[in-house]
């Protein structure tokens, strides 16, 4: 995974940075997922992929946790450290994620997000996601609507 940004998108393939990104992740989310459940996902590595986008000092500066099933990519979360939000960085990472999906067969992509997150819906817009469905009262603290979101055909995406 490539982009202009001074950054190197990984694949996770140990817990070795399970600290950083259960800390990013408890910044980021009401509801986060604890570094146990992260490092138990991790161990399911036919499926569930976590991917980390590093500063040039190595540091975990966002990520990304996702399964992949049969030929659907479901990405569960995305999270950029919050001094970092709006310079692209969740645009490469995921842009990234979307053309290794595509390579490897994944046909198409799916993911929630809170209805109020404004700047989450237009980043999954930018990248060809469409809200497709409403999922009620899904999220808790605060309790919220999920939109329920598809990008269909990935082999048809462009990076924008």
């Amino acid at each position: 995974m490539s982009s202009d940004l001074p950054y190197v998108v990984e694949r996770l393939t140990s817990e070795a940075d399970l600290d950083e990104v259960a800390a990013l992740e408890a910044a980021s989310f009401t509801n986060p997922w604890t570094r146990e459940l992260l490092a138990r996902e991790l161990g399911h590595s036919d499926t569930m992929r976590v991917y980390v986008l590093r500063t040039p000092e190595r540091r975990v500066a966002a990520f990304c946790s996702c399964w992949w099933i049969a030929d659907e990519l479901h990405i569960n979360t995305v999270a950029v450290e919050e001094r970092l939000r709006r310079r692209g960085l969740a645009l490469a990472l995921l842009g990234g994620l979307l053309e290794e999906a595509a390579a490897d067969g994944i046909e198409r992509a799916t993911l929630e997000v809170r209805r109020s997150n404004v700047a989450a819906l237009r980043l999954y817009e930018r990248l060809g996601f469409a809200v497709e469905a409403v999922r009620p009262q899904y999220y808790t603290h605060p309790e919220e609507d999920a939109l329920i979101l598809w990008k269909r055909d990935l082999a048809a995406r462009r990076m924008p």
